[in-house]
């Protein structure tokens, strides 16, 4: 039972630490301190529930609709070039880069784009719903698989999220946070082709 649950964890992790669309809003949110929790909470709870999805069986069925892959594909990579495109004029206009310059984002409008950056992001279906909803049903208990999955998330967003204050320091230069936008608009572009390409 612990071996599935453990299994769960280290291929979520595994998953969930490459950068994307989902790691790059929470961290921005955390180097804020801009309604880090209701942040973290959101994207642990939607990983969870789409994690859950997946050892149910939503998978098969998406897999089974090529109009629907297609459909989300587009979609999610227009999202994605649209970011792009905003990570990459904060990097280039200097005014815009320090947290502190911007006014606080209403916890509304955080949670609008924290749910955008989660369910509009095809990667997100990719490796909760279908990889890891598919390896879950490879387990004895799978839904133990699903626990740990889901624990991994949590373990993720609240280490990003209340740890990025500890590079406030570090970031505290406009010049990183011009790398910092431009790594995430670099990123978000190239997820962006390998979906469209893909």
């Amino acid at each position: 039972m612990l071996t599935s649950a453990v299994a769960g964890f280290a291929m979520s992790i595994a998953l969930i630490v490459a950068i994307g669309a989902q790691n790059a809003f929470v961290l921005r949110q955390g180097l804020r301190r801009e309604h880090v929790v209701p942040v973290v909470l959101t994207c642990a709870a939607s990983d969870a529930l789409l994690i859950a999805a997946g050892i149910a069986g939503v998978g098969t069925v998406v897999t089974g609709r090529p109009v629907l892959l297609t459909a989300i594909r587009w979609g999610g990579a227009a999202f994605l070039l649209g970011y792009a495109a905003l990570a990459a004029r904060r990097a280039l206009r200097p005014g815009a880069l320090l947290p502190t310059e911007r006014p606080p984002a209403t916890l509304r409008a955080t949670l609008l784009a924290c749910a955008a950056f989660t369910y509009l992001n095809p990667h997100v279906y990719l490796d909760t719903v279908l990889l890891l909803g598919g390896i879950a049903q490879q387990h004895p208990n799978r839904w133990l698989f699903g626990v740990g999955a889901a624990l991994a998330s949590i373990v993720w967003f609240t280490a990003l999220g209340v740890g990025a204050h500890r590079l406030a320091p570090l970031l505290a230069r406009t010049v990183a946070w011009r790398l910092l936008d431009g790594v995430i608009a670099a990123v978000m572009a190239a997820l962006a082709v390998a979906l469209l390409l893909g």
